[in-house]
């Protein structure tokens, strides 16, 4: 193993004189592949759909596909309106003339529903009037207080488009669920028998409202409540399609703010470092070049940032620079000392490539255990994260070099001098004879933190809330709880009854246990007793409503009937009454019927549960009569819940072997290796049992990848601090000077990087979202505890092994190498 690393480190040296030899040859080529690479450039997008969490062969995001080609699009545009009373004609009047503006003005509708429109059924001697509620708004104050009543006392309006005390209507704007140019056809009439849903009948993949689309339709919407909003129409904005439109619009000003602001900060601790402008440009440049590759290759291969994705820059910028540091540390100090730039390239590769090429397999490896994931911009960030740390090796190692072959040098720093470091050294020194002095003190310390870490894991909660991600105060997140609270619930759950054959919703059977399922939806209890759905719509209310209308407007006939063909004749009435109410329920041959189960906000956790059970129930009711598959964007969000425990725990495990494996090729002693994963795992187990465990910051879709993150980023000062200590271990054979040594020279690099890192990920702290705060509070302070490990944990361990007949040996064997 000695001799393999010996030669790999000559190899290295090789490298450096042939690429100071064939700099311009290497700068060339380099720059031409790049070039080619960024073309790709324009094809970057953004994806801030529900639907881009799965893989495109997931069978729930093809259940929902399905329920889409037949239904359209669930995502909408919600706007409350919270007059001081809803039933004044003037208010009434304004709400139609808001309801028509929005259908003339906004584009890509599919339709606009309110209380202007919404269906009111009712019988005449034997006929069925199915007609606008607001066909004619009443004129007296008699006309009104019988309208309210109405509405108030209807099954259908309450928690649907009007809330339980009347003081709050929505109107909801459904855009098209799929972009007109690729050809929408009649979206809401089913799909021809084998034809995949989110193709045309030719076969063509019809594109979903993209993101510029959705973008004008909330743009549209905003413009038309801006000219009606004022103390008589107070307006309120929400819906998936508004969720949509401001993650897409928050990653876009979020990356570009935060590069700027971690390219200014990085820059200075760059320079405080290096104390020259080549050490600022030069790594910048690098770094820039191999994070626009990295998003080049994204782009080519059709992946789109979605919002974990969207870490992605802003961890290649930090790790990047961080790896450029190493290399550049050494090139300057043996420049200044000899003045053979040839020189100082091969030394610098020499001495730091081999740590940096593991230091960067064991960051790759991290990143790549997300692979597995089943959520795909999960996967997504571990492929290209990985394929970055790649070509920021490939940058650091070839093209870096070349640009030090050629960029103008001067062999001494621009400000500063040798008293420069002084402070850092004796810092740096006074650490280590603390750790030589103390090492017992150190590991039983360590151990004690350890157990109390541990039983903090066990406070860890498994969560999600995509709403308690905005600011408290933002108009979106306000709007939402306003509106949520008012109707109980504005979050759906999409329950499909398939019977298989035409015609099959006629059985009185199914339509009973369609009626029974929502009755047991409606009864669901929360945990502290209250009622947890807010309404539920099928087509078995519009059957009620037209059984109950044809038998004189009678209550008591509010109810399925229970006669074939009398079910068949009703629904053929209602359906050539004018309405196209049906379109939203069934499908043309009245084999499939549509649930939808509005529910309140809550956590991640209290949905998995109820989505559950509804479904258990689902399958008892219709067990042996029909198929059903519950979708919607409440199942979508639970899937990504059952998602992450899942792979979770497999991308930890994943990432853990492999670093672990790579730890002990590098100091070539299994015992060693697995020691020196003791100052790897120690910071991420005290962030997340300590930090999070009795803070009580939950787990969610965010900050369930920081510990493979930190883990392939923790190890490089790790791999950097046992690759010196071996080498000067093996030559002096004395422990705590090795430690010293190792500190003096690797130390000040760490420390830098570390600095980098730490900066790179604190920045998230100024990002709109909460949980981009969180991510990079605690990454950051997964980073410190992981240095702070590295200088005082990781010493400590090795003075102590040393001291063993094993360490005895381990000192023969790295004397001779």
């Amino acid at each position: 193993m000695a001799s393999i690393r010996s030669r790999i480190q000559d190899g290295f040296e090789v490298l450096g004189h042939k690429i100071y030899r064939h700099r311009f040859k290497t700068l060339g080529l380099m720059l031409l592949i790049t070039a080619a690479i960024l073309t790709q450039l324009p094809k970057v997008g953004l994806d801030t759909s529900n639907e881009s969490y799965f893989h495109e062969d997931d069978p729930t995001l093809g259940d929902y596909d399905a329920f889409r080609e037949q239904f359209g699009r669930e995502d909408t545009v919600v706007v409350a309106a919270t007059p001081p009373d809803v039933f004044d004609r003037a208010f009434l009047e304004k709400l139609t003339a808001f309801h028509r503006a929005l259908e003339e003005r906004v584009p890509y509708v599919d339709e606009v529903t309110s209380l202007a429109n919404v269906r009111h059924t009712r019988g005449e001697g034997d006929k069925l009037i199915v007609e606008d509620l607001l066909k004619e708004i009443p004129e007296s104050p008699e006309g009104l207080r019988r309208l309210r009543e109405r509405v108030l006392s209807s099954s259908l309006y309450p928690n649907f488009l009007i809330s339980e005390d009347g003081g709050l209507t929505i109107v909801v704007v459904k855009t098209l669920a799929y972009s007109p140019g690729t050809d929408e056809g009649e979206l809401l009439e089913g799909f021809d028998e084998g034809q995949a849903p989110g193709t045309t009948p030719e076969g063509e993949a019809r594109v979903p409202l993209t993101t510029g689309e959705n973008r004008a339709v909330v743009q549209a919407v905003e413009a038309v409540v801006a000219e009606f909003d004022g103390p008589d129409f107070p307006l309120h904005v929400t819906g998936g399609a508004v969720f949509s439109e401001f993650f897409a619009t928050t990653m876009g000003r979020d990356i570009a703010k935060f590069l700027l602001m971690a390219f200014g900060a990085v820059g200075l601790l760059l320079l405080i470092l290096f104390r020259r402008f080549t050490g600022v440009l030069l790594p910048m440049l690098v770094v820039f070049l191999a994070l626009l590759t990295t998003v080049g290759l994204m782009a080519a291969s059709g992946v789109l940032f979605t919002l974990p994705t969207m870490i992605l820059p802003r961890f290649l910028l930090a790790v990047g620079v961080a790896t450029s540091v190493h290399l550049l540390v050494v090139f300057f100090r043996h420049h200044r000392e000899h003045g053979d730039r040839e020189a100082a390239i091969a030394y610098a590769l020499g001495h730091s490539g081999l740590p940096i090429v593991m230091t960067g397999l064991t960051t790759a490896a991290g990143m790549l255990s997300f692979v597995v994931a089943e959520m795909a911009p999960v996967a997504h960030l571990g492929i290209f994260a990985a394929i970055g740390m790649l070509i920021v090796l490939v940058y650091t190692l070839i093209f870096l070099p070349s640009l030090l072959a050629v960029w103008p040098l001067r062999r001494e720093a621009r400000f500063g001098g040798k008293r420069y470091w002084q402070g850092f050294d004796r810092l740096l020194t006074a650490i280590a004879d603390f750790t030589a002095a103390r090492p017992w003190s150190i590991v039983i310390v360590g151990a004690a933190i350890l157990v109390l870490a541990i039983g903090g894991l066990f406070r860890l909660k498994l969560t999600q809330n995509f709403l308690l991600w905005l600011p408290e105060t933002l108009d979106l997140r306000v709007s939402t709880e306003l509106i949520d609270g008012a109707l109980k619930g504005i979050d759906r759950l999409e329950v499909i009854v398939d019977t298989g054959e035409e015609n099959g919703l006629y059985e009185p059977d199914i339509m009973n246990d369609i009626e029974a399922l929502a009755r047991y939806a409606e009864d669901y209890r929360h945990e502290d007793g209250r009622r947890f759905v807010g309404n539920t719509h099928s087509v078995a209310d519009i059957l009620k409503e037209t059984h109950q209308a044809l038998n004189g407007n009678d209550p008591e006939f509010y109810a399925v009937p229970q006669d074939r063909r009398l079910i068949a004749q009703e629904l053929l009435l209602f359906e050539n009454s004018g309405s196209d109410d049906l379109e939203n329920v069934v499908d043309s041959l009245f084999s499939k019927a549509r649930l939808t189960i509005n529910v309140p906000n809550d956590d991640g956790a209290v949905y998995v549960k109820f989505v559950e059970e509804v479904e258990a129930e689902a399958a008892r009711l219709l067990e042996g009569r029909a198929d059903v598959v519950v979708t919607g964007t409440l199942n979508l969000f639970t899937s990504m819940i059952h998602a992450m425990s899942r792979s979770i725990m497999k991308s930890y495990a994943i990432a853990a072997v492999v670093i672990t494996l790579l730890m002990m090729m590098l100091v070539g002693s299994v015992r060693l290796g697995l020691l020196s994963m003791v100052a790897n795992f120690f910071p991420i187990l005290v962030t997340m049992g300590i930090v999070m465990g009795f803070a009580g910051i939950d787990l969610d879709i965010s900050s369930l990848m920081l510990g493979s993150i930190a883990l392939g980023l923790a190890v490089d000062d790790t791999i950097h601090f046992f690759h010196n200590f071996r080498r000067y271990y093996g030559e002096s054979g004395d422990a705590p000077d090795a430690v010293r040594q190792t500190l003096l020279t690797s130390g000040r690099a760490m420390l830098f990087t570390t600095l980098v890192l730490v900066t790179g990920f604190w920045l998230f702290m100024f990002s709109t979202l909460k949980n981009n705060f969180n991510f990079g509070l605690l990454t950051g302070l997964t980073l410190i505890f992981a240095l702070a490990a590295d200088f005082l944990l990781a010493p400590a361990l090795l003075i102590l092994v040393t001291r063993t007949r094993y360490g005895r040996r381990l000192t023969e064997r790295w004397s001779r190498a």
